[in-house]
Parts: structure tokens; C-alpha cells; sequence
């Protein structure tokens, strides 16, 4: 098998790509990826440094939005597992047009690619904040999409594209969407390693309000054992919701990092919410339909995943610090 991953220089696309060449999930052992990245500020090859020197794998800079690079690698594809995205919440309330073009036009030109050639599965990977936000209770894949920032918006357009090219084309689409990542690699701007590093470096935390915020957090190497199990045996035209099972406030998982980092509560500096308090309250998905059909289980309990998270970034300064210092020039 051919595999095109997009977005595969970053946190989430690289460890599917790494796992998937040294043969992590039945199914695809002996599987070639071809990562196609714009390598923006998310998108970094030293994600990949651990598996440049194979045989089954194969780099190419470019954007989604060109249908000319996109045609070619898809047609030369069995499947495409599509992560490349604009993903940072933040950077969508400061300006959505990014968002809306790579993540609506950019999975059109993918899904328009696809429909042209032979292609036996499309994964198309998104999020469960296009759900909007829930007071109790977790969302099936029933559930209405009611994205509340650009962000979830521009995912939920482009989850509603590849549904229809599913429906009108019957092109072999499944959408998988998972809770919040965490783990190894993450860009950091996003609140584990933005806090980590910050506390590492003795400095503040910054925290929306009170914290009440809850998420649940998975673990990205399941999230990516998750999508392996779709892109091996989930049914065309469904969508599978991925889930950790671990809710937490997120002031209750900076207290969390706090403790791990031997500091204390005056590393936490209260901040106001940029959207007034719109950040969506509480995220929470069912994932009973991918343990059902496919057998998927989180196995990385939060605890221990979190343990190995903070020593990853305490040994990979040199990984995190230039992106990090970059990162604040850009914003």
C-alpha cells in the first residue's frame, strides 16, 4: 500500500508516519507514505528525522491547494490520510482567511484529486470541536455540527466536503474526529508544551478565567492507532469519533503540570478570555462506535502519558526552543 499523508511534518501527521514505517499497526506493515507538507511554522522535519533514512519513505514540499502537485500524488496513491490543517483556535479568532483556505479549499482540491483516480480509502481527520460545545453527556457522530470560532467552522466545511463527495461520488471517505491531543513532538503554542516549557523556563502560565474550561485528552498515539484501525477497516461514508476518556478542567491539568514541574500556584497568571468567555465550555466525545466496529481502546493512561510527555520536552530542548522563539516573532 501507498499511503499520501498531508500534513505529515506535523505533531500528529508525523507520529502516524513514523508509526506506520516501523510497522506499529496490522494492517499496513510493509505500507509506503509519501508525506506532502508546506512546512508553515507547524510543520517541521526534524518530526520525521527518526525514519528519513527509509526505503518506504518519500518527502515532498507543497501546498493542498495545488492542483498540480495534489493530482499527482494521489494519483500515484492507494490512500490519503489528510491531517495538514490550520488548527490553532488563537490564530483563527486573530484572522480566519488562513484557515478557510487551507482547510476548506485545501480538502476540495484533496477530495477533487481523489474522485479522479482509483483511490481505496480517503481518512479525513478532524475534530470534535466542530461539535460545539456540551454541558453534559458526550456527542455521538449523530450529533449536530455547531463550530463556535473559525476554526471549528473552516473544520466542520471541510468535513461537510468530504461528506458529500462520500454521498454524490461515493468516493471511499471516512472522517475521523478525535478530543484534544497531547504527546511528544506537539508545537508549542498549544497549552501542554506551552505551559511545560514555560514552567520549565521559570516562567508564568497563562490561564483563561477560572480554568472551567473541560477537555478530554488523548494521548496522540492513540488518536493514531485510532485512525490506522479507520484507514485499515472502517466503512466508507462513516464518521468515528476518537476519544482518551480523560476529562479534565484545564485547571485542574495546569495544577497538574504545575506539580510535575516543581513549581506552585504563583506560576499561574489569570488572563481574560480573548472571545469574552466564548471559548467553548466543555468538549466530550463517545467513541463507542470505533470500539465497536473496530476494536479501538485508549491504552495510554493520562497519568503516565503526561509523565512522558514533560520528560520528552525536558530532553528535547534543542526540538522545542527555536520553534518556540520563532513562534513569538510570528504572533
Amino acid at each position: 500500500m501507498r499511503i499520501l499523508v498531508t500534513g505529515g511534518a506535523g505533531f500528529i501527521g508525523s507520529t502516524f508516519t513514523r508509526n506506520v514505517l516501523t510497522d506499529q499497526y496490522p494492517g499496513l506493515e510493509g505500507a509506503e507514505v509519501v508525506v506532502l507538507d508546506k512546512l508553515t511554522y507547524a510543520g517541521n522535519l526534524a518530526n520525521l528525522a527518526a525514519v528519513e533514512d527509509s526505503d518506504r519513505y518519500e518527502f515532498v514540499q507543497g501546498d493542498i491547494c495545488d492542483p498540480d502537485v495534489v493530482g499527482k500524488l494521489v494519483a500515484a496513491a492507494d490512500a490519503v490520510v489528510h491531517f495538514a490543517a490550520e488548527s490553532h483556535v488563537d490564530r483563527s479568532i486573530l484572522g480566519g482567511a488562513d484557515f478557510v483556505l487551507t482547510n476548506v479549499m485545501g480538502t476540495q482540491t484533496l477530495l477533487q484529486a481523489a474522485l479522479e483516480t482509483k483511490l481505496t480509502k480517503f481518512v479525513h481527520v478532524s475534530t470534535d470541536e466542530v461539535y460545539g460545545s456540551i454541558e453534559t453527556g458526550s456527542w455521538d457522530e449523530n450529533e449536530p455540527l455547531l463550530p463556535n470560532s473559525p476554526y471549528s467552522a473552516s473544520k466542520a466545511g471541510s468535513d461537510l466536503l468530504a461528506r458529500a463527495y462520500a454521498k454524490t461520488h461515493q468516493l471511499p471517505v471516512t472522517i475521523t474526529r478525535c478530543s484534544n491531543n497531547y504527546g511528544p513532538y506537539q508545537f508549542p503554542e498549544k497549552v501542554i508544551p506551552l505551559f511545560v516549557t514555560n514552567l520549565m523556563d521559570g516562567q508564568k502560565v497563562p490561564l483563561y478565567g477560572e480554568g472551567r474550561n473541560v477537555r478530554d485528552w488523548l494521548h496522540v498515539d492513540d488518536h493514531c492507532r485510532g485512525i490506522a484501525l479507520v484507514l485499515a477497516g472502517g466503512r466508507p461514508g462513516e464518521i468515528y469519533n476518537i476519544g482518551g476518556g480523560t476529562e479534565l478542567t484545564n485547571a485542574e491539568l495546569t495544577a497538574k503540570l504545575v506539580a510535575a514541574t516543581g513549581r506552585d500556584e504563583s506560576f499561574i497568571e489569570r488572563i481574560v478570555d480573548p472571545r469574552g468567555g466564548g471559548h467553548d465550555l466543555r468538549y466530550s466525545v463517545d467513541h463507542g462506535k470505533i470500539s465497536r466496529e473496530l476494536g479501538y481502546q485508549p491504552q495510554v493512561p493520562f497519568d503516565q502519558g503526561l509523565a512522558d510527555t514533560i520528560a520528552w520536552y525536558r530532553d528535547n530542548r534543542d526540538w522545542w526552543e527555536p520553534l518556540k522563539a520563532r513562534s513569538a516573532i510570528d504572533r
